[in-house]
């Protein structure tokens, strides 16, 4: 269902004296190749945008659009976190979603006094937050970071497509679509596949990929 985005949650912290308030998002949690990457974002108190929203909920060209426009606008602050496959494998998805998150953080030019975070609450973490269950289609700020998160990620998927061609995945950007499943069968698992995530992790995979 569709739910336009809008600043309530930063309104109420605004009304409290919190003025500098980031929304944090991520891509590619639930991907078998590839980063997860996190972006946080800080936008002006009077943004507003007829078409932004949760990242998955735009077309492709208009999430690359409205990501040319946040990121050219010098009034908002943002910056991202990536956490690469092997990491990924060796501390897990959930701890490497949430290092992303803090390094996309630590990144900003200037630390912001309280975080809305799409999802649950990340443990530990250094600023105070407020976890938002589907904050991406409620928040303006948390939406601004989804879109940054997913065009970041669907580019760095393209760069790899060219160095990885036989896999696609600048079509299915890591997710496990049939056809990933299909060239991940015929070719088993390269470089930047999650070896802890099933089904790269099973043993026909592993014994045919790349090491």
């Amino acid at each position: 269902m569709y739910r336009r985005c809008g600043f309530r949650y930063e309104r109420k912290l605004r009304a409290i004296g919190v003025v500098r308030v980031a929304g944090i998002d991520e891509a590619g949690r639930g991907a078998l190749a590839g980063p997860v990457v996190a972006a946080a974002t800080v936008l002006p108190e009077k943004f507003r945008h007829r078409k932004l929203n949760d990242s998955k909920q735009l077309a492709p060209d208009l999430r690359e659009e409205i990501y040319e426009e946040l990121t050219g606008n010098g009034e908002i602050a943002w910056a991202v976190g990536v956490v690469d496959s092997i990491e990924i494998d060796r501390i897990n998805i959930l701890r490497a979603t949430h290092r992303a998150m803090r390094d996309a953080l630590a990144a900003l030019s200037f630390p912001p006094e309280h975080v809305l975070i799409d999802g649950l609450p990340v443990i530990p973490f250094p600023l105070p937050q407020t976890a938002v269950v589907d904050g991406d289609c409620y928040s303006l700020s948390i939406a601004a970071a989804s879109v940054i998160a997913k065009v970041t990620r669907d580019r760095i998927m393209r760069e790899f497509c060219a160095r990885f061609p036989e896999y696609c995945f600048s079509q299915h950007k890591g997710y496990g679509t049939e056809l990933h499943l299909t060239k991940l069968h015929e070719f088993g698992p390269c470089p930047i596949h999650r070896r802890s995530f099933e089904p790269v992790a099973q043993p026909l995979f592993a014994l045919e990929g790349v090491v």
